[in-house]
Order: C-alpha cells, then structure tokens, then sequence
C-alpha cells in the first residue's frame, strides 16, 4: 500500500507540474503575443510619423529647390513703379489687380483665372497691372514675406523675368501664418527661372523696390475702396468676380 500511495502521489505531481507547464507556456505565449503586437504598433507609428515627415520635408524642399514648369507669355511686360503692366495697351480691357503673394484668396483667384487672363492677354483683348502689396506683412513667421516676394517680383520684372517669377511663387504659395520663402530662397527661385548676373540679387537683398510696393498699397488704400486682397479694379472702381463668368462678360 505504502508504495503505491507513493506512486499516486508521484503521478498526482507530476500532472500538476504538467499543467503547471502548460499554463507557462500559455502565459509565455500570450505574453509573446501582447508584446509581438506592441513592436508591430510601434513600428507602424514610426512608420506613420517618419512618412508624414519625410512627405512635409520632400514638400518642403520641392517647393525650394525645383522651380515648377512654368511658361512666359507673348506679351509686352513693363514695370511702372510698383506695378508690372502685362498686355497690349490697344487692349479693350484694363485692369488693376491688386494681390499679394502670400494671401490664400489670392491663390485661389490665380488658380481660378490665371490661365484665362493669359489667353486674353495674348490674345489682345486684355491688358492688366499687377500690384504685388506688401499687405499681409505681419501675417508671415517670421513677419515681412509679403514686402519682400513683392520686392522680388519687381525685381524680376526688371530681369524680363516678371511672369514666369510671379506664376512660381503662387504654385509654391507658403501658408499663411507660416515662414514664407526667404531672400535666399527667392533669389534661388529667380535664378532657376533663368534670371543671371547679380543684379537680381542685390535688387532682392538691398530691398531696392521696397519703398515703391509700398506706394501701390498706400494709394489703393487712399481710394477708400480698397477692403484686401485680391481687388479688381476697372477704371478705378471695384470690379465684382463672384460670377464665375465675371472676366468674359467684361470682355464681350
């Protein structure tokens, strides 16, 4: 009797050591499993992050470093003062375009109308004085993007360059409240568009067309009608453009 108390009993421990083995390896492998699934999450969030990353930065430095496709226009150009007259003067339409290249509505309007306004242009029907303003100067970290992209525009105007230079800088538009592009930057943006010599440069640098940027805003500011930008003006009165057939039915 004695011995097989013995045995029973060895058998009973040796179930419990079986279970007790067992439920280890449950546990191990649950534990396994718990953390398998951290790393994956772990990883696929530093996944995330670094593309988000790696997208704003590509962004970023697209919008720097490789000028976009843009193309001149077959039109006379003339910088008069701070503003760039674009177009015939025989044209049947004068307008005053009053933007500021850093302003998100006036992106929207260069997306909305640009390709129309240089088909009218070329054609002769149109002729238009951009006004580059330094309107939202504050509105840029560090504040001044608006005075000098306007500087840069006239002084790209004085390179020949005026079109090409102001289609660049609203496809590569910075967001406001954020940093716009610096003089650097600017003038980079100059000199991949075809601008050569240092002119340009020291026109951009010394903020020689400052003072006259400036003027424009002051001016259309002393009309009273002014209310921001973009603004149209015909003949010195605000032109509507809610109506999305606004620029053909002024020019029928």
């Amino acid at each position: 009797m004695g011995g097989a108390e013995r045995n029973a009993r060895k058998k009973k421990q040796q179930q419990r050591a079986t279970k007790a083995v067992v439920a280890a390896r449950g546990t191990s492998s649950d534990r396994n499993k718990v953390i398998v699934g951290v790393v994956v999450v772990v990883v696929l969030a530093a996944a995330v992050i670094g593309g988000v990353l790696w997208s704003s930065k590509s962004d970023s430095d697209d919008s720097l470093a490789n000028p976009p496709a843009v193309t001149g226009i077959s039109a006379p150009i003339v910088r008069e003062g701070g503003a760039v007259v674009v177009g015939e003067a025989s044209a049947k339409v004068t307008l005053d375009l009053y933007e500021d290249f850093l302003c998100p509505a006036c992106g929207s309007f260069k997306k909305a109308y640009g390709e129309q306004f240089k088909q009218e242009i070329e054609a002769g029907n149109l002729r238009v004085r951009y006004h580059a303003l330094p309107f939202l100067i504050r509105l840029s970290d560090p504040e001044g993007y608006s005075r000098d992209s306007a500087n840069a525009a006239l002084c790209a105007a004085d390179a020949g360059k005026f079109w090409e230079y102001h289609e660049a800088l609203f496809a590569r538009q910075p967001e406001e409240g954020g940093p716009g592009h610096t003089k650097d930057e600017l003038v980079k943006l100059g000199t991949d568009l075809g601008i050569t010599g240092d002119a340009f440069k020291q026109c951009v640098d010394s903020g020689a067309h400052e003072q006259d940027a400036q003027a424009e805003l002051d001016a259309v500011k002393a009309t009273g009608k002014f209310k921001g930008t973009p603004t149209v003006m015909k003949d010195g009165e605000i032109v509507s453009w809610d109506d999305r057939d606004w620029l053909t039915n002024l020019l029928k």
